[in-house]
């Protein structure tokens, strides 16, 4: 199979992007959910690391670039309408949010609110030294 043909087997939405998301590889906790256009995919395919598109800078996006969180891909799926893409990584350094937290979705709705359950492992500000995400 060439290369071309397993990228054209995933169902690309209008703007060319496809939903990844980054489980972790030892408890399957979801880490977070991103975009990835058709190059990220290869990027990621080939070098065994994420590779996203950022939506908001719209640019490749090597996931851990400035914070040093690289995540390493053990496994590559793509579901069966061939629109979502699952991986299972290890996250280097533990931390895969932003904000310095392990996963992003650390807001669980309870009590009719939406409450923060996971602490910061990490402070953005010493993960980042002052760039912006």
């Amino acid at each position: 199979m060439t290369e071309s043909n397993w990228l054209d087997e995933v169902k690309w939405d209008e703007k060319g992007l496809v939903v990844a998301i980054a489980q972790d590889a030892v408890t399957g906790r979801v880490l977070m959910v991103a975009y990835m256009n058709r190059e990220s995919l290869q990027l990621t395919a080939a070098t065994g690391i994420a590779h996203y598109w950022t939506r908001s800078r719209q640019k490749l996006w090597k996931k851990g670039e400035e914070s040093g969180h690289l995540q390493l891909v053990k496994e590559l799926r793509l579901d069966c309408d061939g629109d979502v893409i699952t991986m299972q990584i290890e996250q280097t350094g533990g931390i895969a949010c932003h904000t310095g937290r392990e996963s992003c979705f650390y807001r669980v709705w309870r009590d009719g609110q939406w409450q923060v359950t996971d602490a910061v492992i990490k402070d953005p500000q010493a993960i980042y030294h002052g760039h912006s995400h």
